[in-house]
C-alpha cells in the first residue's frame, strides 16, 4: 500500500498485543487509512460453539467454529507449572491412524497461521489465563501443514506479540520423515513428539498407514539425526492398546530400539472410540510396561488423563457435533 515502514508495526501491535478484531479500534491511524484496510482486508477471528468444562479437573475443552463454518478444537489444562493448551492445525486429519477420532472423516482443509494463533488468543480471552505452553496435537498432522505451522511459530514467540518461547512448544506428528529432516534444518527449540505407538512394523502398518512408507526404522533413523542437528531430546508416544501392544516382549522390542536414544516414552492408555474397536488394559498392566521400559533404561511416564468427563481426546467433540448437525438436518 506504500505506506511508511512502522505503520506495518502499529498494525501488528494492534493484532497481536492489542487483539483487536476491528480495523476501527485501531485509533492512532486516520480514519481514511482504517477504512482502507477494512475494504482490502479481514481480521481472522473464531468463536465458540461449544465449551465444556470438566467437574473432575477444571480442564476445559473448546470447539471453535472458522469463519468458514468449519469446526476444530483445543484444550485448556491446568498444571502445577503453568497452563498448557492442546491446539488443532488442519480441520480433520488424512493419514488415518486408525485408533485417533480425528481422522475418521478426512482432510477438510489445512488451518492457516491466523486461526492458529486465534486458538491461542481466544482461549486466553475467554479463561482470563495465560497460555504458558503449547502442544500441537490436537486435530490435524502438523507436518502435513508445515509451511502455515512455521508462519506460526514466528508470529507465536514474537517479542512483539505473545513472546512465547518455542521451548515451551511441543510438536506431534506420526512420522513424516521428510518433514522432519526438514524442521530439523530450521534448529526451532520445540519440542518434537513422535506418534510411534508400536515396536515393530507388523504392529505399527495395523494402526498407522504411514508406517507403509516410512517404516520404524527409517522414522527413528530421522529422530536420531534431528538430536544429533537440534540437541533436543525426542518425546515418544506409545497409546498402550489391550493386546496390540503392551505385552512385556512388546516393552523389551521397544527399549531395544530406542537405546543410545536421548528419548522419552509417553505412555498413552488408549482412547476407546466406538468405531475402531480398540481396548485398553488394566492400569496394573499399564504400569508394568512402564516399569518394564524403566528397568530396561529408557526414561518413561504415564499420562496424566485430564478432561475425561468432558471428551478431551481430540477430535470426539467435532464429530459429536457434526452427528447432531447431520441427525438436526435429517
Amino acid at each position: 500500500m506504500g505506506l511508511p515502514k512502522f505503520r506495518a508495526g502499529q498494525i501488528y501491535d494492534w493484532l497481536h498485543n492489542k487483539r483487536v478484531e476491528e480495523f476501527q479500534e485501531m485509533t492512532n491511524l486516520s480514519a481514511p487509512l482504517r477504512e482502507q484496510l477494512e475494504q482490502r482486508y479481514y481480521i481472522n477471528r473464531l468463536s465458540i460453539k461449544k465449551k465444556l468444562v470438566s467437574r473432575l479437573d477444571g480442564t476445559v475443552k473448546y470447539l471453535y467454529e472458522l469463519r468458514d463454518g468449519n469446526c476444530v478444537e483445543a484444550v485448556l489444562m491446568g498444571y502445577h507449572h503453568g497452563n498448557s493448551l492442546c491446539i488443532s492445525t488442519q480441520v480433520g486429519c488424512r493419514m488415518g491412524c486408525k485408533f485417533c477420532a480425528s481422522t475418521l472423516a478426512g482432510r477438510v482443509r489445512d488451518l492457516t497461521p491466523s486461526e492458529m494463533l486465534d486458538e491461542v488468543y481466544m482461549a486466553q480471552k475467554d479463561s482470563g489465563k495465560r497460555v504458558d505452553s503449547l502442544v500441537l496435537m490436537g486435530i490435524g498432522e502438523p507436518l502435513d501443514n508445515f509451511e502455515n505451522v512455521m508462519d506460526f511459530f514466528e508470529i507465536l514467540s514474537s517479542p512483539q506479540g505473545l513472546n512465547l518461547s518455542l521451548r515451551h512448544v511441543s510438536l506431534s506428528t506420526c512420522g513424516l520423515v521428510d518433514k522432519i529432516r526438514e524442521l530439523a534444518k530450521r534448529k526451532l527449540q520445540i519440542t518434537l513428539s513422535i506418534s510411534l505407538h508400536a515396536p515393530n512394523d507388523t504392529i505399527r502398518n495395523l494402526s498407522m498407514p504411514i508406517n507403509k512408507k516410512y517404516n520404524v526404522e527409517t522414522l527413528l533413523a530421522a529422530c536420531r539425526e534431528y538430536f544429533e542437528v537440534t540437541g533436543r531430546r525426542i518425546s515418544f508416544e506409545y497409546a498402550l492398546i489391550d493386546g496390540l501392544n503392551d505385552r512385556p516382549e512388546h516393552a523389551i522390542e521397544l527399549a531395544r530400539r530406542l537405546r543410545g536414544m536421548s528419548a522419552h516414552v509417553n505412555l498413552i492408555p488408549v482412547n476407546e472410540v466406538a468405531e475402531t474397536g480398540f481396548k485398553r488394559g488394566s492400569r496394573a498392566k499399564i504400569e508394568a510396561f512402564r516399569d518394564q521400559l524403566e528397568k530396561l533404561g529408557v526414561n518413561a511416564t504415564i499420562r496424566r488423563e485430564l478432561g475425561s468427563d468432558i471428551a478431551a481426546a481430540c477430535g470426539q467433540l467435532r464429530r459429536q457435533e457434526a452427528g447432531e448437525r447431520l441427525t438436526s438436518s435429517i
